[in-house]
């Protein structure tokens, strides 16, 4: 369904990654230790140019598991899903085990 959105220029569409709130021998984790504002990169936008006219392209990729600020971004409602739109710039890191 998130392949019917291309996003524009430095545009990152993600969706977040909500961590589980028990473990798999059923204690329930405090929301503390499981706030971690992650995402996963469902699709990119090709790029955009300076003010040279010099081409910069995203940074990201899709697949790629971002690091995403605590605000911000645009919430997309895509079926039943929810995916958030930002710009490249606004993403703070890649996370990579």
């Amino acid at each position: 369904m998130a392949k019917r959105l291309v996003p524009l220029l430095n545009r990152v569409l993600v969706e977040k990654i909500v961590p589980p709130s028990k473990t798999n021998a059923g204690i329930l984790l405090p929301e503390k230790s499981t706030k971690l504002n992650s995402g996963k990169v469902v699709a990119v936008g090709h790029g955009v140019r300076d003010k040279e006219g010099k081409f910069i392209p995203v940074t990201v990729k899709e697949g790629d598991t971002v690091l995403l600020p605590d605000y911000g971004g645009n919430e997309v409602k895509l079926g039943d899903k929810e995916y958030h739109l930002y710009r490249d710039e606004d993403i703070l890191g890649t996370l990579h085990d």
